[in-house]
C-alpha cells in the first residue's frame, strides 16, 4: 500500500510563508509524477503544482511565481514551499502520486491565511 503524509499546514498571516511537505516511506517520488491539489469549501480541488519525475514542473497560475515544488534527493519526500500567502490560498492541500496506474493521496493538511 502507498501510504502520503502531509504536514507543515497552519495559521499564517497574509503576506507570511509556510512549507508543506509530504513523505512516503518509499522513495516513490524520485522516478513517479507528483502534484499538490488544494480544496476549499465550496470549491473544487484544483491542482497547484505537480513535478515530473525528470524534474518538469508546472504551476496554476494563481500560484506561479509565489509557490515552489520540489523533491529531496531520496524521493522519499515532495515539498511546497508557499511565499506571499493571500486569504485565497486558505485550503486543505492534499499530496498525489501516480503509481501502478493510478492516484494516490495523503489525507491533507490545512492551511489557514488570516488577513
Amino acid at each position: 500500500q502507498v501510504q502520503l503524509e502531509e504536514s507543515g499546514g497552519g495559521l499564517v498571516q497574509a503576506g507570511g510563508s509556510l512549507r508543506l511537505s509530504c513523505t512516503s516511506s518509499t522513495n516513490i517520488f524520485s522516478t513517479n509524477y507528483a502534484a499538490w491539489y488544494r480544496q476549499a469549501p465550496g470549491r473544487q480541488r484544483e491542482l497547484v503544482a505537480a513535478i515530473r519525475g525528470g524534474g518538469t514542473t508546472q504551476y496554476a497560475d494563481s500560484v506561479q511565481g509565489r509557490f515552489t515544488i520540489s523533491r529531496d534527493r531520496a524521493g522519499n519526500t515532495v515539498n511546497l514551499q508557499m511565499s506571499s500567502l493571500t486569504p485565497e490560498d486558505t485550503a486543505t492541500y492534499y499530496c498525489s502520486v501516480y503509481y501502478w496506474g493510478r492516484d494516490h493521496w495523503g489525507k491533507g493538511t490545512l492551511v489557514t491565511v488570516s488577513s
